[in-house]
């Protein structure tokens, strides 16, 4: 048996995996080899892999067994499948093209209308009259569970009205391993306990407004660069996709964790990632899938591939994906005389079942999986059609080899908005963190004259669905999959001066970068000093590329530098995908800082609803900012050392110590903590007493051996203490903090010496109290033991300490949850 499925870095010895070797060399060959191909042997001479990670085969893939909430949607699902060809089963597991990003196509004589798969976590895209929501990254700043589950409640609303049964979010991965990751802003926090909260919120908002879920991207996928292979002109292949290599405790420990959550809100579908992991493509790597997802989570949905991450056909399916997206069967029309296949399941499932490769159990097992979570959401009862402008947008459809025939559309071109605009002007004001405020410089109180500086405060010069890099105009959401077509997008510059009109306040701006980073910006205001002068920075981060820098972009350092060189009263408002260096924090001139990250559509109102403070202040970062980038100990990338076609390794060396686990573990002056954001009021903490919800009831290190459902063990999920602290406002207006409950591990295992374990956000007025509570979970007290592959909780004193930040730490208990 393995324990460790990844082995040292400096020799690993292990086997060739059927599920690696035959996805090289057999990829989509359903012909060619038989199911004992999987029935794996260790040989008497292993071989000698080097630096290559490992991961152990695991089969068959785990059946759907259902749920108590799903279990009359299974019975549905297996009725359905039972009434299927063999033809229509290949079909239903293959992806088409159709008017959605993603589509798997009509059973009509079943009255099964299809499936429209859609982008993305923050907009239905590709569409028109949708909303543009905060990004992940913006709405896990507001620590608030309420928020983040209203978002996606909208969001699905917004889905569902277009006629898309799957939203394509929300995402744990990339979880943020580095702050380089080019799409850390589609998913929450390197933290993975407030990513799980932020999941599993996610997950229950979208479902409960009838979209199905999908968490992505299973696993380890932290990085944009070499996410797909590079082939010679010949069709070679020249360098395979990266591999993400990390210990199994790690994995365990971080980047499952979140994903935990989410499964355990009964998510309906799984995306595999790009990339490799410990050597094996993640949509063909049996252990992730059969072994991790499905059997050791419990997880009941089906595994998508995310867009031509297959690369393979039967291996795939035996190593548990369910689903080939975007599959491409051209044209849907000819699915029954199988003229023109282009997909790796498709027409190649048809031959492996019929030759014996595939057993047809492991596919109506796929097809179950998949139709289940149809029946347990209602989809087949009154679900809009399809809106028919989706295809319009789409640049992957073309009606030239598609029958719209095929189809059921609904109205063309359907606002699903409702009211969500001022919802998401609340989110994203929520959602602001201010890093600084000298001497109540904020908010402003009807300021006679102001000045605007930077870029990112005018309005878009390029439409309003931004695909690429903008000079002059605001930045309020990513790019990529989770980019949106903003119906309207306020800016910071629009917003101010609506508000400059009520206070009667001159309002001077210069938005060229270029020309106000060499100008004496004393001489553009002329006779006229403004009171306060405001500096609009953004970082743009984007799907298929990780950042070259963790510096604003458009010579942003210069433009504050430039501006608070003159003016006194220099207030500095950032939107960025992520963590950006800041170099000007402690200038004297810098009296405010403002972290707005991607706010959406409402970005301008949102912010002035912030700077005049008709807002609290209250958000708090999910990320650390690090004094400079060279303190950051994840590199941006991997490099190639030599010319072999596996050379893009990741090693995960960090381990468990990624953002604040890193920087408090070994002491590390930062710039700003996790955790850590200022409010227009203050707050005091104490009496921090934990207590256990069974008392007479004697706590064993392992958990009890339960029947594993969605979530895993649900033993662990057994709250086991709480912990309570009193907070009070003692300041003279009313607003809201987040209090933030941290643990340390005993000194027997080895981990990070913090890590976060709970939060509570309340809004309290001048003088009123509350008692915050936070329940610790038997897996809150545990750690992933590789030797017994379980979670345990060691025997030892646990520190548990309560603060408004991973620095700002009020008081402190300490635990012993098992006598020795």
């Amino acid at each position: 048996m393995y324990h460790h499925w990844l082995l040292p870095k400096t020799l690993v010895v292990s086997v060739l995996l059927p599920s690696l070797a035959y996805s090289q060399a057999n990829a989509g060959d359903a012909g060619t080899r038989s199911a004992d191909a999987f029935q794996w042997i260790q040989p008497a001479n292993t071989t000698i892999l080097g630096e290559y990670g490992h991961s152990p085969p695991v089969y068959p893939s785990p059946k759907i067994t259902g749920t108590s909430e799903w279990e009359t949607a299974l019975n549905k699902a297996e009725h359905f499948v039972s009434s299927l060809t063999l033809d229509e089963k290949a079909w239903l597991v293959t992806g088409v093209p159709g008017p959605c990003i993603g589509n798997i196509g009509p059973v009509l004589r079943l009255n099964f209308t299809g499936l429209c798969l859609q982008d993305g976590p923050n907009a239905v895209r590709p569409s028109d009259y949708v909303s543009v929501f905060p990004s992940g990254i913006t709405i896990a700043s507001s620590w608030d569970r309420d928020l983040i589950y209203d978002r996606f409640h909208d969001l699905g609303l917004e889905y569902k009205g277009k006629g898309a049964q799957v939203a394509l979010g929300p995402v744990g991965g990339a979880l943020g391993r580095t702050p380089y990751g080019g799409r850390n802003w589609e998913g929450f926090s390197p933290d993975p306990y407030l990513t799980g909260v932020a999941m599993e919120s996610g997950v229950r908002g979208l479902q409960d407004a009838g979209v199905q879920a999908t968490i992505k991207h299973w696993l380890l996928y932290e990085q944009e660069t070499q996410r797909s292979p590079t082939l010679y002109p010949n069709g070679t292949l020249e360098f395979s996709t990266y591999s993400s290599n990390a210990d199994d405790r790690t994995i365990h420990e971080l980047y499952m964790w979140p994903f935990a959550n989410a499964i355990r809100a009964q998510a309906s579908a799984a995306m595999c990632s790009y990339n490799r992991v410990n050597g094996s493509y993640a949509c063909q790597n049996s252990k992730l899938l059969n072994g991790l997802l499905k059997e050791e989570l419990g997880f009941q949905g089906y595994v998508m591939t995310d867009w031509s991450g297959l690369h393979s056909g039967v291996a795939s399916a035996q190593a548990g994906t369910d689903m080939d997206q975007p599959g491409h069967i051209e044209p849907m029309t000819t699915l029954l005389n199988q003229t023109r296949l282009s997909s790796y399941f498709g027409g190649n499932i048809t031959l492996a079942v019929r030759n014996g490769t595939l057993p047809e159990s492991r596919l109506d097992d796929m097809i179950k999986r998949i139709m289940t979570p149809y029946y347990a959401l209602r989809q087949d009862q009154d679900f809009p059609a399809t809106d028919p402008a989706m295809a319009y947008y789409n640049t992957q459809f073309s009606s030239s080899n598609y029958s719209m025939d095929s189809l059921v559309f609904g109205e063309k071109s359907r606002d699903v908005r409702q009211d969500h605009g001022g919802r998401i002007r609340q989110h994203a004001a929520e959602s602001t963190v201010m890093l600084k405020n000298t001497n109540g410089t904020l908010p402003l109180k009807a300021p006679t004259s102001i000045a605007i500086f930077g870029s990112d405060a005018a309005p878009n010069t390029q439409g309003l669905f931004i695909r690429g890099p903008s000079e002059i105009g605001t930045l309020a959401i990513g790019g990529g999959s989770g980019n949106g077509r903003f119906t309207y997008l306020v800016s910071p510059l629009e917003a101010i001066k609506a508000r400059a009109v009520q206070d009667n306040t001159l309002v001077q701006f210069w938005l060229n970068n270029t020309v106000i980073k060499d100008a004496n910006v004393e001489s553009l205001w002329g006779a006229t000093a403004p009171e306060a002068c405001l500096v609009f920075l953004k970082s743009r981060a984007s799907e298929r590329l990780d950042r070259e820098s963790l510096a604003v972009d458009q010579h942003g350092d210069t433009v504050v530098e430039s501006v608070a060189s003159k003016c006194s009263n220099t207030i500095v408002v950032t939107h960025s995908g992520g963590m950006t260096i800041m170099p000007w924090a402690d200038h004297p001139n810098v009296t405010a800082i403002l972290a707005a990250h991607y706010p959406g559509q409402e970005s301008g109102h949102s912010i002035v609803d912030i700077l005049y403070g008709a807002k609290s202040l209250s958000g708090k970062l999910p990320y650390t900012v690090p004094l400079n980038a060279s303190s950051v100990n994840t590199a941006p990338t991997t490099n190639i050392t030599t010319s072999g076609v596996d050379d893009w390794q990741s090693w995960y060396s960090e381990g468990l110590e990624i953002d604040y686990r890193y920087y408090h573990t070994h002491k590390i002056p930062v710039q700003y903590e996790f955790g850590f954001g200022l409010s227009y009021t203050n707050f005091s903490m104490a009496s921090l007493r934990v207590k256990p919800t069974h008392p007479e009831a004697r706590i064993l290190s392992q958990p009890e051996a339960l029947a594993t459902r969605p979530g895993g063990n649900p033993a662990l999920w057994d709250v086991l203490f709480e912990a309570e602290v009193t907070l009070q406002n003692t300041g003279s207006t009313s607003g809201a903090t987040v209090a933030q409950l941290y643990i340390s591990f005993p000194d027997e295992v080895s981990a990070p010496s913090l890590q976060l374990r709970g939060f509570e956000k309340t809004y309290l007025s001048p003088g009123e109290s509350y008692t915050a509570t936070f329940p610790l979970m038997r897996r809150d007290l545990s750690y992933w033991n590789v030797t017994q592959q379980t979670w345990l909780i060691p025997e030892g004193d646990f520190i548990l300490r309560v603060g408004f930040s991973s620095l700002d730490l009020h008081d402190s208990v300490v635990l012993r949850p098992v006598e020795e």
